[in-house]
């Protein structure tokens, strides 16, 4: 038996993930902090080792991971109708308001201004990616091994080891203890621009626009980075249907929006081919999610239904934390440059710690600090 939640409502997942969506700035790390938040602490939807093991084996496949968590965590609250409703209600906001920042950069050739909110967004992110992970830090560090695997795995992405390689290494790492252990022998060591012409497409280079996104979403694997080199070799290098300024900003947006920073898409869509691009766009990048969940439902309960596999999970997961905290420092040290913003990030900390308030309200606060910070200097 899956440790999975009483069936619900599509209704109420798709209200939580639609004030998700809205709220969720700071990338997957954050994402999947405020969804622990809501659906582990505040709703008791699913346990936290659940939790674990959506976050875990969703790191396995291709595609934005927090937005396949996302589905997941619907699916088991609702089954298909919840799986549609998070995923679809979890990307909506962001497509819709980086799709209005698309048409001011086409219209007047810039993008508003958003450095005096995310000033005081990000440190209240950082407190609640922090306040998530000492939140989980027990249900992945089971016993002394998997801590060692998850401070090994820690080490290896800050010493810029690939994300994928990893979560491979602590999952096989995992699983080969148990071997070795059952073998008798031990387990030892851890090792500005016009629209370039296309302001009127054509059904084929539409076409063309929804294939080429829906390969890059059916087989990416990474950060933002990785995404950054696909979207460079496909739209700027061989199509040359965008420039590289034009790239560098349709990523920024996508990185300072809320939700997905896969709507990174959606902007290129419509900068590209106008609402048609931006919908097909946004749509064929994240279809392969919806197609790879919805068959990851199928194997995700039965992960803990044999000694390996359970081992090896636990190895994913305690890589997976490491990645979360890996981020969540990198970020750290960007985010939190003065006392202000210090102040923000500890202030938010000790909120999260001694009330249940919601997140929404601590972005909000944030972001309200950070504009009157911008407007009084």
């Amino acid at each position: 038996m899956s440790e999975q939640s009483s069936p619900g409502s599509a209704r109420e997942v798709a209200l939580l993930f639609l004030k998700l969506g809205t709220i969720a700035f700071g990338g997957p790390a954050a994402h999947t902090a405020m969804m622990r938040d809501e659906l582990v602490r505040r709703r008791g939807w699913v346990t936290d080792q659940r939790f674990v093991d959506l976050m875990g084996a969703t790191n396995l496949i291709p595609g934005p991971n927090s937005t396949e968590l996302a589905i997941h965590l619907g699916y088991d609250r609702a089954r298909r109708r919840g799986l549609l409703a998070a995923g679809i209600c979890f990307i909506l906001p962001a497509a819709l308001i980086v799709t209005a920042l698309a048409w001011a950069y086409v219209t007047y050739g810039e993008t508003p201004a958003v450095e005096g909110i995310l000033y005081g967004v990000v440190p209240a992110v950082i407190a609640i990616i922090v306040h998530a992970l000492l939140g989980l830090l027990r249900t992945v560090v089971k016993n002394v091994w998997l801590g060692l695997l998850a401070a090994g795995a820690l080490a290896a992405y800050l010493l810029g080891v690939n994300e994928l390689l990893v979560l491979a290494a602590g999952g096989l790492l995992a699983g080969g203890a148990l071997l070795a252990r059952r073998a008798g022998r031990g387990a030892h060591g851890l090792v500005a621009v016009p629209l370039l012409g296309l302001g009127d497409p054509t059904g084929g280079q539409l076409t063309q626009l929804f294939l080429t996104m829906l390969k890059i979403g059916a087989v990416l694997y990474g950060s933002g980075y990785v995404l950054l080199a696909f979207l460079r070799g496909d739209f700027v290098d061989r199509l040359g249907w965008l420039t590289e300024q034009q790239l560098i900003d349709a990523v920024s947006i996508g990185q300072v929006t809320p939700g997905p920073v896969f709507t990174t898409a959606t902007f290129i869509g419509y900068v590209i081919a106008g609402p048609a691009g931006a919908f097909l766009a946004t749509v064929a990048i994240f279809l392969p999610s919806f197609v790879f969940v919805g068959l990851l439902t199928k194997i995700t309960d039965r992960l803990r239904s044999s000694a390996w596999t359970s081992a090896l999970l636990d190895g994913v997961n305690a890589a997976a934390f490491a990645l979360m905290a890996g981020v969540s420092y990198q970020l750290g040290r960007t985010a939190v440059v003065d006392p202000l913003t210090a102040g923000i990030a500890l202030a938010t900390l000790v909120l999260l710690w001694r009330t249940r308030l919601n997140n929404a309200w601590y972005i909000a606060a944030g972001a309200l600090i950070g504009l009157a910070h911008t407007l009084l200097t």
